[in-house]
């Protein structure tokens, strides 16, 4: 359960969660991992990890976004089973139970699809639309477009999930890519415990960049195509001028038409490269190999605690990360 100033949020939700889970076995633990949170979420954790012997509260050093938070959740889980959660409550616990019935009729991934978005803005709502549709064009590996990150995975797709190397993680993208049999099951998003999200538009596209840029080659073949129909365009219009000239005797348009086409030209060239720089700067990023986070501290034992290591399918438990 990744949590990015949640202070508010967390007195609720996890003794909440926390209560579902014991429902379902009498294994469990609950991974709670600040993100570098500015208010009080820490010292939130350390009360309820204190007062919850099944609560295990990672901090991280700073913000590190919400993918390199649910890593760290994933690499520390050992549970046979690890469903991710948000903080602010609007995952239904509801769901859960179903979740688990699926697990055990076979599914390795049971994954909660939206019903609606009425919570997010039309042009919010709308560009999502767009964004899996183009990471979508002719990719063999179909992300769904209303799951998020509210699943329920077995223990061989975390250690597959956690044996993935890169640095610039879209989770929704991994989640398709390490395949697996997979059911989905449709939900309506409760309201907030507390506040507003913290993750606006400018963290949806930033996260949607990294996504497409990770995912797809699109960016790249459609400027292939545009320079390709530029050129054609460009030797069309060109034998237009000839003919119009030797046939009918037009002037040939000077300065204004060329001046034109240097422009449209330059600023295409400029796109290109700028699409072209996302691609090497993500490379970059990669062969730094540098950690996706970094563990200031860490409360709590959770199953480490219990001797459970998640191999054993009759010993292990339930884990929420």
């Amino acid at each position: 359960m990744p949590a990015f100033n949640e202070a508010k949020s967390l007195g609720a939700v996890v003794p909440h969660v926390l209560a579902a889970l014991c429902q379902l076995s009498p294994r469990v633990e609950l991974i709670v991992v600040d993100d570098g949170s500015q208010d009080d979420t820490a010292r939130v954790m350390q009360g309820l990890c204190a007062a919850h012997a099944q609560l295990v509260c990672l901090k991280l050093s700073r913000n590190f976004g919400k993918e390199s938070a649910l890593t760290a959740g994933l690499d520390i889980a050992h549970g046979d089973t690890v469903v991710l959660m948000d903080a602010d409550g609007q995952h239904p616990t509801s769901l859960l139970p179903e979740m688990l019935l699926k697990w055990q009729q076979g599914a390795d991934v049971v994954y909660a699809l939206r019903k609606t978005r009425e919570d997010q803005s039309a042009l919010q709502a709308g560009l999502i639309g767009l964004f899996y549709k183009l990471v979508n064009w002719r990719n063999p590996i179909e992300i769904p477009a209303n799951a998020g990150d509210f699943r329920l995975m077995d223990r061989q797709v975390v250690n597959a999930l956690k044996a993935l190397p890169e640095r610039n993680r879209f989770m929704k993208g991994l989640y398709a890519w390490v395949g697996f049999t997979s059911t989905a099951l449709d939900y309506e998003p409760l309201a907030r415990a507390d506040g507003l999200t913290k993750f606006g538009m400018g963290g949806s596209f930033s996260l949607a960049l990294t996504g497409m840029v990770a995912f797809s080659t699109a960016p790249l073949r459609l400027l292939a195509w545009l320079g390709l129909l530029l050129a054609v365009s460009a030797i069309g219009y060109g034998a237009w001028e000839v003919l119009d000239h030797f046939i009918w005797g037009t002037a040939v348009p000077g300065y204004a038409t060329l001046v034109d086409g240097m422009m449209f030209l330059n600023g295409i060239q400029l796109l290109g490269l700028g699409i072209i720089a996302e691609y090497v700067g993500r490379i970059y990023d990669e062969v730094k190999r540098r950690p996706s986070y970094i563990v200031a501290q860490r409360s709590g034992q959770g199953l480490a605690g219990s001797g459970s290591g998640g191999s054993n399918a009759g010993q292990g438990g339930l884990g929420i990360a």
